[in-house]
């Protein structure tokens, strides 16, 4: 006798057990009052006659709060509701990769049905802070002034900080086909339905999909679909995780996530704090960011984009993104103007972990070149006016007269993929050239 999967045992039990119906009270705004059930946070509930799944998102008294999972037309006061006795799952393995798949876990490339080993439920546990490994391996990132000047190391967490249209898309499509992570999980959520399939086929491209499970919720998916999404993609990392596998985990973007939780919230009748965030927005990012992260074994690297509000790097997501996370880079819309991609400031961003994981050697020269430009944006003001005087500082002439070949390191075209290797070799070369080694 073959063996039988988790998920089909799961579901001949619920097959077996009565149906419990109840009945849709009231719609107002996304939430829909359902009575006549009961059901725990986070159950999924069947309602109308299609039986479209919902999400219990508050419970008061003999009343639950569902917000759909599926787009609900047309629904009525007095039309059934089922409870399920069971939380979402999402399918897990290798057959994944390669794959599109929808905020719980459906594929829709038109590839055909998903190869998976087994479906699991999407909340889990973050690792035990005694039981993860210690960050001690850099991740090569493709981009030269990631791996050298904000290097970052297997199983950290980082954001990408950024106004619209600053290029963090284009940065994220860079890594996810110059890393040396195993495998890759991205979460595409509040995007522009257009955007997504340029996105896979302009940006990403065949070898970096071969390798790579893309999760997609559009800006017109209901606001749970779009939150459901960023922990959809977390579980399947964690599940390659569990195998061993070293997976990067890059999420675009953490603002959407945080937005359609305060839909949610504010729903389910949560008061608004913080700009019209309730509390739940601050302790859903919380889960989510602590889920990555090493493990026993393998590790899930994790890049989230953070999208500023009007270019303010100190306002609530923001702030309380940079606060969870292992380290934050910052895109300075001066320098998209101005051509220079990746339009990363490097005296802005940090890895609160790049001690740990660069020798000696490789820290001294980032921290000359750094030294070097911190030096230059020092007198900047000066240089504009031509009143600094040559001489004054051996480290603004040797930036000033080799800001050429500064920005040449810098920068670098999305299609030219640099290994580590080649990157720490040529800052030091840049470093030993400019005579401030």
């Amino acid at each position: 006798m073959g063996r039988v999967s988790t998920a089909a045992l799961d579901r001949l039990r619920q097959a077996a057990l009565p149906e419990r119906t109840g009945t849709v009270v009231s719609v107002v705004g996304l939430g829909i009052a359902v009575r006549g059930i009961e059901a725990a946070m986070g159950e999924i509930v069947l309602v109308g006659e299609q039986r479209l799944r919902a999400e219990v998102v508050a419970v008061s008294g003999d009343a639950l709060t569902v917000m759909p999972v599926d787009r609900i037309d047309s629904l009525r006061v007095g039309a059934p509701a089922r409870a399920t006795g069971r939380r979402m799952t999402v399918p897990t393995g290798a057959g994944l990769l390669g794959r599109v798949l929808d905020a719980t876990g459906r594929p829709i490339d038109g590839k055909g049905p998903l190869q998976f080993d087994d479906r699991v439920v999407v909340d889990a546990e973050a690792p035990s802070a005694m039981e993860r490994a210690r960050i001690d391996t850099p991740v090569a990132m493709g981009v030269r002034v990631l791996d050298t000047l904000t290097t970052v190391g297997r199983g950290q967490r980082i954001g990408l900080f950024a106004g619209s249209g600053v290029g963090k898309s284009s940065l994220l499509s860079m890594i996810a086909r110059g890393t040396d992570a195993q495998v890759n999980v991205i979460a595409l959520i509040g995007e522009r339905g257009r955007e997504v399939r340029e996105f896979l086929e302009d940006d990403l491209g065949e070898e970096g999909l071969a390798r790579s499970v893309v999760i997609v919720s559009t800006a017109d998916q209901p606001a749970l679909t779009r939150a459901r999404a960023a922990f959809t993609a977390t579980r399947i990392a964690e599940s390659f995780r569990d195998q061993g596998a070293h997976a990067l985990l890059m999420m675009d973007s953490l603002t959407r996530v945080a937005m359609a939780q305060r839909e949610i919230g504010l729903a389910a009748g949560e008061p608004p704090a913080t700009r019209g965030y309730p509390p739940s927005v601050f302790g859903l990012l919380a889960r989510l960011l602590e889920r990555a992260g090493t493990g026993p074994v393998g590790s899930v690297t994790g890049v989230y984009t953070v999208l500023v509000d009007g270019d303010d790097h100190n306002e609530p997501i923001a702030d309380t993104a940079r606060s969870i996370l292992d380290g934050h880079v910052v895109l300075d819309r001066k320098l998209a103007t101005a051509g220079h991609f990746p339009s990363i400031d490097v005296l802005g961003s940090v890895s609160r972990v790049a001690s740990r994981v660069t020798s000696r050697e490789q820290r001294a020269v980032a921290t000359a070149l750094r030294s070097a430009m911190a030096a230059k944006r020092n007198v900047q003001d000066l240089l504009d006016v031509g009143a600094y005087a040559a001489g004054s500082n051996p480290k603004v002439d040797a930036a000033v007269a080799h800001q050429r070949e500064i920005d040449a390191f810098l920068q670098q075209d999305m299609d030219d993929v640099t290994s580590a290797d080649e990157a720490w070799a040529r800052l030091a070369r840049l470093v030993q050239g400019m005579g401030i080694d």
